[in-house]
This record gives structure tokens, sequence and C-alpha cells, in this order.
């Protein structure tokens, strides 16, 4: 049997070629391809004859760009109390996600003054248009001045867009290091409209979750697909990050990767009830009250078989030899609508707390969502784990749903939806009580 071929040397750096990704794509985590920019970063120094003053110039720079609120933003995103969660959560990743970023730059430019790449192919020089991304005074001095020309403003317009790049493609995901990023032998680039799509939501309208899904998919596989809650791909699986943090504090519209078996195909998760407003609905009038707790409870997820590039997932709870089905999507989509009731300072009550109650267990068996029209409701879950919790958010009507801790009396907090309370004075809510953050 003859040898098996070698494989062709990789194509040397230099000239127009900043990097050696094959043509048929690769992926990287984000620690690898900043690695993999490196090159445009050494092009820099040696066209520009850079200085360690001059890499406190660049690493201002990129700070600025990848901030929030400052001249050379990249993403104009404002953050307030009123914003949108999914914005605030959004707006935070890209905070923290720009800030390790830019400390990366700031040690690579130092290295590199003294360590340099070798260029074997020659000098360095890459086309790239400009991309808007502003650059501070000091900065556009020094690209732009004696030391500096066309050469090395190409250069680092190519490397400060990738890095913008890198930062959005990983806003969705919150253990963002882990995350494998589809990197074609243009980089990042091929993430620019679905990242246009993205950003476009995200600074004029409430982006939806299925719309940070959709953009996860685009940088990880580089395809897009039903609209959904997660995805399965070839390395692993993204879903809402509430699957693998503490319900009360989870992020309500991130996604974590978690590496697994390659899959054949991309599969989206998709919730069984596309629209829950038109979903059956059980009142909860007719459940028994609770007249005690109903003892521990035990949930696991179980995903359903693929059909045309979809699946379905749910949340079996057994309770003495019984079993309740809920639909993860549905159960997951309660999570983000649910109110999480804050107090003052000193734990005092905002208002009258709710008194009537109903038992968990029913209300998991029951037919549809559950909903109330005549007066706040209180479910007991204190002792049950965040699965089952999860579960009961899905088989609540998602409107007018509070998290309260254990402990304290209920603060008045009022949804956006539901029923109409006994006394008329706004609308009804279900509570689920839930045991309060363990003390760290």
């Amino acid at each position: 049997m003859p040898p098996a071929p070698a494989p062709a040397p990789a194509p040397a750096l230099g000239g127009s070629r900043w990097n050696t990704f094959p043509a048929a794509g690769t992926t990287l985590t984000a620690r690898e391809f900043f690695t993999a920019t490196e090159p445009l970063l050494q092009g820099i120094i040696d066209d520009n004859a850079l200085t360690s003053a001059d890499g406190e110039v660049l690493e201002a720079q990129i700070r600025a760009t990848l901030a929030l609120g400052t001249r050379e933003t990249s993403l104009p995103l404002a953050i307030g109390p009123d914003s949108a969660p999914a914005a605030r959560e959004l707006g935070a990743q890209a905070e923290k996600i720009g800030r390790e970023l830019a400390s990366w730059a700031t040690a690579a430019l130092e290295r590199l003054l003294t360590d340099r790449i070798p260029l074997p192919a020659g000098p360095l020089v890459v086309r790239s248009h400009c991309y808007g991304h502003l650059l501070t005074p000091s900065a556009a001095d020094l690209l732009r001045g004696r030391r500096g020309g066309p050469v090395t403003m190409q250069l680092y317009n190519e490397w400060l867009h990738q890095i913008v790049l890198l930062r959005d493609a990983l806003l969705p995901f919150t253990n963002w290091q882990d995350v494998p990023l589809l990197i074609t032998p243009t980089g990042l680039r091929h993430t620019e409209s679905a990242r246009d799509t993205f950003l476009t939501e995200l600074l004029v309208r409430q982006i939806r979750h299925t719309s940070i899904v959709d953009f996860a998919r685009q940088v990880v596989t580089g395809t897009s697909g039903p609209a959904g809650y997660g995805f399965d791909t070839g390395g692993g699986t993204a879903l809402p990050a509430v699957l693998d943090q503490p319900l009360r504090t989870a992020p309500r519209h991130l996604l974590t990767w978690r590496p697994g078996p390659a899959a054949g195909e991309t599969v989206t998760y998709v919730v069984e009830v596309a629209d829950y407003y038109a979903a059956p609905r059980t009142l909860v009038e007719q459940l028994p009250p609770a007249t005690a707790p109903s003892g521990p409870l035990t949930a696991r997820t179980v995903t359903g078989p693929p059909a045309d590039g979809t699946r379905t997932a749910r949340i079996e709870v057994t309770h003495d030899g019984t079993t309740a089905h809920v639909d993860l999507g549905q159960a997951l989509r309660g999570h983000r609508f649910a109110l999480r009731e804050d107090f003052a300072a000193d734990g005092a009550p905002t208002g009258d707390g709710p008194s009537r109650t109903a038992e968990v267990w029913s209300a998991l068996r029951a037919s549809g969502l559950v909903w109330t029209e005549a007066g706040d409701v209180t479910l007991d879950a204190t002792g049950q784990d965040d699965l089952v919790v999860l579960a009961l958010l899905g088989r609540l009507y998602p409107e007018n749903v509070t998290l309260r801790p254990g402990g304290r009396p209920a603060a008045r907090t009022t949804g956006g939806g539901g029923g109409t309370s006994a006394d008329g004075k706004g609308p009804s809510r279900l509570v689920i009580v839930v045991d309060p953050p363990r003390a760290r």
C-alpha cells in the first residue's frame, strides 16, 4: 500500500496573506482566532517602525473602539435602567468581552515589538476598505503621519475590523471563550451580513430571542435556519444559559455552548406551540388548593428526534411514579418573561401579597397553560430544584408570572398582561415562591 501523500505545506505569511486558514474553512476559539490576526499587528509594527510609546496609542484605540459610550465605539448601544433585558445583557457582554480582547491586544503589541512573527513571503500588504471605525486623534496621527501611510492604515483597518467582528460574534454566549467559531480564508468577514441584521434589530427595537439564536448559529455554522431557541451542530449544542446556571440569576437571553458529540446536521430547537396566546388554557381556580407542599419532584430533559432540520425537547417531571411533560421551549419562554421580584433594603413589602394558593404538582399536570382571572395565586416551589421550577414556568401562561424568594412577604409587582385581579385594580399574578439565592 503506497504511503499517504504528505499534506501540502501551509502558505507562507507575507505579501497579501495574513493567515493560513484552509480554503474550506475551520473552527477556532476566540483566543485562537485572535492569535491568527497577530501577523496584521506585526505588519503594522514593521511598516511603521513602532515603539512602545506607539503601542500605548494603539492600546487606547482598541479600548475606545470596543467600549460602549465612547466617540469611537463600534457599538452605539445605550444601556440604562429602562433598557430591555436583552439589550442590557448584550451590552454587559460587549463590555466584558471588549475589555478582555483589549487586554489581549496590549499583550500582543508588547510581545511583537521584541519577538516578531516572521513574514517569509515579504512585507505584509493587505487591501482593506474603511469600515467606518473612528480613530482617536492620536491613532489617526500615528497611522497617517510621517511614519504611517496607506499600507499601515490598510493593515490596521483590517485588524481592527476583524477584532470588532470577533467581539460581536461572541455576544450571544456566556462562555464565549469556548465557542468554536467558523473561520474562512477572510477571517470573520463571512459574518458581516448576519451581524448587520443582528445589530440593526438590537439597536432599533427590542431584539427577539430567536434573532440572537440565529446570529449565534451563523457565527458557529455559517448557516441560518428556522426560528428557535437553540441548535445542535457538529461538536456541540447551544441552548439558553438558564439550563446551566441558577434560575433566579441566570441571563434570560444568552446562550451557553455545550461541547458534545458531532451531529450529522445542524438542527434547530423549536417550541411545540409557536403562538402561546392561542394555546389551550386551564384556570388555576379549577385546580385544587394547596394543602401541603407537593413533596420532592424529580426532573430531566428529553430531546425529541430531528425532523426537517428542527427538533423539540421536553422537561419530564416525576412524582410518585407519575410523569408530567412540559415543552422545554415554552419553559424557556416563561423564564424570559417572568418577573423577578425586588425588595427594599430592609426587606419590607411594597404592597399586599397574594393569599390564594395552588399546588405545584396539580399545575404541572394541568392541560394547556395555567392562568388566573380572579386574583393573585401563590405556588410554593421551595425545596424544588431549578429544572422543576423551570418546568412550572413552562406550564403557566407567561404573562404576570413572578418569581419570589421564600422567607419574605410579597412585593406588589405587576406585569404586562394576563387577567384582572379580584378588586379590579390591576392584573392578577401567578407567584412562584422559590428558594432564595444562596449566600456566597
